[in-house]
């Protein structure tokens, strides 16, 4: 199974892209302007100081809880070479590249399986007693499926590392709910508790690396020790500041407000679709479906311009799962008749 294989691969000049999970809208002034500030100044070496302030206001923690990283992989990269478990475990499906970080480093790798007849939710008592560390993915990558605060928390206890990667955190929404459901960004009462976030999918950052590990002092002083010198740079450091603003905040409320319509729209019309299953109850920016035979009907929507996310790399999923990011509504039908039409030509 390759752990390294990601959407960006599916992707190629003139095809629709919805194997990829980053928002693409033009940049806002708030956010491109402090970016392009930064250049006329690179001949100092990085500050992070303000960055780090920032973004622990925005999370209500003391600036020694935070650790700002080159993207929320750097991070799965230095909790695999920091942290000393014995039984480092992995919840799936979710995103790889945790699995991949810590054998890279030497771990051997225990998995916990979420079952598809359960929705793909957290079960907190599937994870072994023993497992001193924990990998679990809030909203899920590739399911889409956002597990409840309440059930994360549960798998917190003294003696473990619990990791809950909110890399899509800022893509949920709940009406009536002021802020992020279900994330545990702002709890510092959970013993081992790392919550990683990313600044990559809804300003679409991708290429400048940067995101964030939000822990107690301990634990950011390990994971400190294990980072490269000035490993972020100015120009990340300018937009981590801009995106922990109120500005920000409120924009991503917007923004995951208007996904989940879209999202909705989405889901609706692939439970539409004959023989097509959408996985749980999807909450994030993408949503996965089975269907028998995905790979030759990746294939088929790549000849008919559409570049989707192949399942079967992910642990827990198969050969007949596929991942589709949400895009606009008019994109999802144009899709949505597509993958019909490719459907009725396998009959």
């Amino acid at each position: 199974m390759d752990l390294h294989h990601h959407g960006d691969a599916e992707v190629a000049p003139g095809l629709v892209d919805l194997a990829v999970n980053v928002r693409r809208q033009p940049m806002p002034s708030w956010l491109a302007g402090p970016i392009a500030a930064t250049l006329a100044d690179l001949a100092a070496y990085p500050d992070a100081r303000r960055a780090t302030a920032a973004v622990a206001r925005r999370h209500g923690r003391n600036p020694d809880e935070v650790l700002l990283t080159a993207g929320a992989a750097q991070a799965f990269v230095l909790i695999a070479r920091a942290i000393g478990a014995r039984r480092p475990t992995v919840v799936h499906p979710q995103f790889t590249e945790p699995e991949a970080a810590l054998r890279n480093a030497g771990h051997d790798v225990a998995r916990v399986l979420l079952r598809e007849e359960d929705g793909f939710r957290l079960d907190p008592a599937a994870v072994p007693d023993d497992a001193d560390l924990v990998f679990v993915g809030n909203p899920t990558n590739p399911t889409s499926v956002l597990h409840p605060a309440g059930a994360v928390a549960r798998l917190a206890r003294p003696g473990r590392v619990l990791v809950v990667d909110e890399a899509f955190s800022d893509t949920t929404w709940r009406a009536g709910v002021d802020g992020e459901p279900e994330s545990l960004a702002g709890r510092t009462d959970l013993p081992g508790l790392i919550v990683l976030r990313s600044l990559t999918k809804t300003w679409g950052l991708a290429g400048l690396r940067i995101g964030y590990a939000l822990a107690g002092p301990g634990l950011i002083r390990e994971l400190a020790a294990a980072q490269p010198l000035w490993a972020v740079s100015t120009p990340a450091l300018a937009a981590a500041e801009a995106c922990a603003s109120p500005v920000a905040v409120a924009a991503e409320r917007e923004i995951a407000a208007a996904l989940a319509a879209e999202r909705a729209h989405l889901v609706a019309g692939l439970r539409g679709v004959p023989d097509v299953t959408v996985a749980g109850d999807p909450a994030s920016a993408f949503v996965a479906l089975r269907v028998a035979g995905a790979g030759q009907v990746r294939l088929e929507l790549r000849k008919l311009g559409y570049a989707v996310r192949r399942g079967d790399t992910f642990p827990g999923l198969g050969a007949d799962w596929l991942r589709i990011a949400v895009r606009d509504t008019a994109t999802s039908d144009a899709f949505l008749a597509t993958l019909t039409d490719v459907l009725k030509e396998r009959q």
